[in-house]
């Protein structure tokens, strides 16, 4: 497990992160979420020692991090950093031997990786010649060569179009299956949601929010229902403790509070008529972004 305990950094006199706290837990993808200038990009830079911290620890297993245990960390940056006048295929295994592995482990890797992410037909070509979504997928590639036990992926899917973005996500759900656990910022909102098991948010250099997917949901998200009846639903509009969010004919969405049961509404609609329909509405991962940052 990746620990970052009360990680601060400055530059000048601006404070980027200020003792911030989290966990990256073994075969869970944790999203980490902030808006541009929030602390995403240097909090993942101290973990791979590119950048000091000016307070806190980071740990792996219990451990400080040092640089042969950061050896067998994979990171994606955000910019590209791959050579666009190199061969892909002949990159990424080179990049593997710097690793660690033989000339013939990471050869093997490299081409069982560009199988992986649809990229076998280009492994003789240029990095350059090949499209902006493609060269993503070589980031990856070079990310995952030599097996690492953490990744740490800035901005993975960007520039990749949907079917690009499935195998991305198929390749590392596949690694978090094994027990790696996973770091990974992302501004597509929708592609965490479907990707994540853990959040971190973070605001200003601070975390703002985090825990698990469905606990924030839980934690941030009002109880919410959806009501569907036979007739028109308009009467929820004058019942105590509910507050109408959305109303169309027999549909509702309305909010409940503290002191109403979801049951006392569903008995009334059914003294009322037919129910079709009685569930809640769980909030999205925007719905929470906004509300905590």
């Amino acid at each position: 497990m990746l620990t970052v305990s009360g990680i601060s950094r400055s530059f000048g006199a601006h404070r980027v992160l200020d003792e911030i706290s989290f966990e990256v837990r073994p075969g869970r993808m944790t999203g980490f979420l902030g808006a541009n200038g929030s602390g995403k990009t240097t909090t993942m830079r101290i973990i791979l020692g590119v950048l000091a911290a000016q307070g806190g620890v980071v740990t792996w297993r219990g451990e400080p991090v040092t640089q042969p245990v950061r050896q067998r960390f994979g990171y994606m940056p955000e910019e590209r950093g791959l050579y666009p006048k190199m061969r892909v295929a002949e990159q990424i295994a080179w990049l593997g031997q710097l690793h660690g592995l033989s000339r013939e482990r990471a050869r093997e890797e490299t081409m069982r990786l560009l199988d992986q992410l649809e990229l076998a037909d280009r492994a003789d070509d240029k990095l350059e010649t090949l499209s902006l979504g493609n060269q993503q997928r070589a980031q990856v590639a070079a990310a995952l060569v030599h097996d690492p036990d953490l990744l740490i992926l800035d901005e993975p899917f960007s520039g990749l179009d949907p079917i690009a973005v499935d195998t991305v996500l198929g390749v590392l759900r596949e690694r978090a299956a094994g027990g790696v656990p996973v770091l990974f910022s992302s501004h597509q909102l929708a592609v965490v949601e479907r990707l994540c098991d853990d959040l971190v948010i973070i605001s200003g250099g601070r975390i703002a929010a985090s825990g698990g997917r469905d606990e924030l949901r839980t934690k941030h998200g009002p109880p919410r229902f959806e009501l569907v009846v036979d007739s028109d639903a308009g009467w929820l509009r004058d019942h105590p403790g509910i507050r109408v969010v959305d109303i169309d004919g027999p549909r509702a969405v309305f909010d409940i509070d503290a002191r109403t049961q979801d049951q006392q509404v569903l008995r009334e609609a059914m003294r009322r008529g037919d129910v079709r329909s009685f569930t809640p509405v769980v909030p999205s991962l925007d719905t929470i972004f906004k509300e905590v940052i």
